[in-house]
């Protein structure tokens, strides 16, 4: 697949909660971008099956893992988390402005 998106040029953030846009699906690899208002968090409680990497684009927040113990992660425009199969996370927007970040995951179904 020939495909190249760019994740600041049609944002969607929501009031009601964190906006995602899917930028793609391949047979063995998804890409979503979340777009995270203050105080918002992306919530992947009952982690879903498949390592997945988040990419900071803007903005700034905390990721908490929970593998039995909690470990808490600040994050920052450049941070990559890596997310173990198997393992439940959070992403919360904890800084003054939106946080924009991109989650790569295989397999390419929850």
């Amino acid at each position: 697949m020939n495909r190249a998106e760019t994740v600041f040029n049609n944002p969607s953030y929501g009031d009601n909660g964190v906006g995602k846009v899917n930028n793609f699906t391949g047979a063995d690899l998804t890409t979503n971008t979340y777009y995270c208002k203050t105080g918002q968090t992306i919530d992947a409680t009952s982690a879903a099956i498949g390592d997945h990497v988040y990419i900071v684009h803007q903005g700034e927040g905390q990721c908490i893992l929970n593998n039995g113990s909690e470990e808490a992660i600040n994050v920052a425009p450049g941070s990559i988390v890596y997310i173990p199969s198997g393992v439940d996370f959070r992403m919360t927007n904890t800084g003054m402005e939106d946080m924009v970040c991109t989650e790569v995951y295989h397999p390419s179904q929850y």
